[in-house]
């Protein structure tokens, strides 16, 4: 479980990052400001490192970053899978990272064990602690709903007394082209993930011949968890029992854990650095796939407004012209698109159906853009899901907008990262977002759609569509599941086999639907909203369908059926 940090296996590390690094990726850019805050907060206060989680490289990065910036190597969570890869993770123990399992199974020594060791460490405050919120590295390129089980152990600490303050640092860690973006495109699509080990790393080394582009970290302010609790919780509760024994999470405890897990990302995802491919992608997958140069080049500068406009951090180099930053995206990507005379084409067409691994070509490369096109939907979810409203609700009266708004937010919540209890925040943010672009106008009780907004609305109802047409999709299969009840795993591969044939058949356009985190988030969504019933058999989950709550919210999503007012909106 322990790492134990040896000065020349860091060195020694550091010295092949930076021959990797240098290989693969054009340049590393980081803010110096956030360097210098961090500095000082590391001097005053124990320090938690918070980075978002796209790729195997995150942890390499950072720690390669703070090297090389004279600041602490933090001391890393790992997965128990990097334990198992020989000479590396000894390596990776020797450069700061400790080992933990997936899962604890309920086995309360391992984690009173395992909780305490994180927590000596940052008493201790010899070396900041490193952990990604999302627990896992994000597949689609959404931040995934973040894990409490690690920001609890963090935060006990100053819940005790026993620190005085504790620094939360959210660093944002972009890439321009994913190192693992075909591995996720196989994995979204059923392909279990090849096992960690030093055999596998030595045959990936081809991709040194490839170029990645850019990598941005973005540290961000620290945020003092005294401050977050200062007036919100009561702390005089972990007074009454002697430290060393583990209390219950009362309800606040855990409300405000929640809170500021959901706030970290919100700053994570605020930070993200987006790249002109971002644009390019969007718009080709909702223009037929394939478009003019001088089109396309015109619709990116369209969007590269529309996105600084609603407060992306957006990486747009000045000193190129637009037709070359489109060109030099392209050619990043030229696995995924390519320029063929002066007409850009993604690498999807659909006579394109060579089969590897069982999987059509084409899906894979399809799954790949929408990753790319996932990270915009971070920055625009807000106004999206308000043009759908817009979209869905006849009359635009502005209290029936918000109903719509509210029951899209509640059915895409494990989809997209929202504050918990913001609902209302988060309407009148995507209202003034589109009322800041001039795509509609508020009135008194009603919402006016302005001859500019059509545009507007309409690429974001294209942003969003996958979604709600996914979801779709998925209460279609429950509707014809046959079995009372199935699994996940079984869940899974029908919903695929199924989508599969909508797809083949032309009845569907939708290929998002193939993504099994996609899926799972549905499961996860139908479970809550009781369109699923979830219960426990013989130590595994098994779920049936309740087919009128299903076919009522297939309407819905349809928009069959008219959604009723939530009883606490007021505007």
């Amino acid at each position: 479980m322990s790492h134990k940090l040896r000065v020349g296996a860091i060195r020694f590390f550091a010295f092949v990052l930076s021959k990797i690094f240098k290989q693969i990726f054009s340049k590393v850019c980081v803010n110096e400001d956030g360097i210098q805050k961090l500095q000082r907060a590391v001097q005053e206060h124990p320090v938690v490192l918070l980075p978002s989680h796209r790729s195997y490289i995150d942890f390499l990065m950072l720690s390669f970053v703070l090297y090389n910036y004279d600041l602490p190597v933090p001391v890393i969570a790992a997965g128990m899978d990097f334990l198992g890869m020989k000479l590396v993770g000894e390596l990776l123990r020797m450069s700061g990272a400790f080992f933990m399992r997936r899962t604890f199974g309920g086995n309360k020594l391992y984690w009173a064990v395992f909780s305490e060791y994180v927590k000596t460490m940052l008493r201790n405050g010899y070396a900041p602690v490193e952990f990604f919120l999302e627990g896992t590295r994000s597949r689609s390129a959404k931040t995934l709903i973040p894990k409490f089980g690690l920001l609890n152990i963090v935060m006990e600490p100053f819940f005790k007394r026993e620190v005085f303050d504790t620094y939360f640092v959210p660093i944002s860690i972009s890439y321009d082209k994913i190192l693992e973006e075909t591995l996720y495109a196989y994995e979204l699509l059923g392909i279990p993930k090849p096992k960690e080990s030093t055999t596998g790393l030595l045959k990936a080394r081809r991709i040194l011949s490839e170029n990645f582009g850019s990598i941005h970290v973005y540290f961000g302010d620290p945020v003092s968890l005294r401050s977050l609790a200062s007036g919100r919780l009561c702390r005089n509760p972990y007074n009454l029992v002697p430290r060393y024994i583990p209390q219950k999470q009362s309800e606040d405890v855990h409300s405000f854990v929640t809170e500021v897990a959901y706030r970290i990302q919100l700053l994570q995802i605020e930070n993200l650095a987006l790249n002109p491919w971002l644009l390019v992608v969007a718009i080709l997958l909702q223009n037929q796939l394939s478009m003019d140069l001088d089109t396309l080049v015109e619709k990116t500068l369209w969007l590269k407004g529309l996105t600084q406009a609603f407060g992306g951090f957006l990486l747009w180099p000045d000193n190129q012209l637009p037709e070359e930053v489109v060109q030099s995206s392209i050619l990043l990507h030229s696995n995924l698109a390519s320029l063929v005379n002066d007409r850009v084409v993604l690498k999807v067409e659909s006579g394109c159906s060579e089969m590897v691994k069982g999987i059509v070509l084409r899906h894979i490369n399809l799954l790949m853009c929408s990753a790319y096109r996932n990270q915009l939907l971070n920055i625009f979810v807000r106004p999206s899901l308000v043009a759908v409203a817009l979209h869905m609700t006849p009359g635009l009266r502005k209290e029936d907008v918000f109903s719509c708004f509210s029951f899209l937010r509640n059915v895409f919540s494990d989809e997209f990262i929202f504050l918990p209890g913001n609902t209302l925040r988060d309407f009148e943010e995507g209202c003034y977002l589109l009322c800041k672009t001039e795509a509609i106008q508020m009135t008194g009780k009603a919402i006016i759609i302005t001859n500019k907004g059509n545009a507007v609305l309409e690429f974001l109802i294209g942003l969003f569509k996958p979604f709600v047409e996914s979801y779709q999709i998925v209460s279609k299969y429950l509707l014809h599941e046959e079995e009372d009840c199935f699994t996940e795993k079984q869940y899974l591969v029908a919903v695929r086999k199924f989508t599969s044939q909508l797809l083949d058949q032309g009845a569907s356009q939708c290929f998002d639907a193939l993504s099994s985190d996609l899926q799972k988030n549905a499961l996860a969504a139908f479970v809550r909203l009781g369109v699923v019933e979830r219960k426990k058999v013989d130590n595994n989950y098994v779920f049936s369908v309740n087919e009128p709550a299903t076919s009522k919210l297939q309407e819905m999503l349809g928009c069959k059926t008219s959604i009723g007012k939530p009883a606490t909106a007021k505007l």
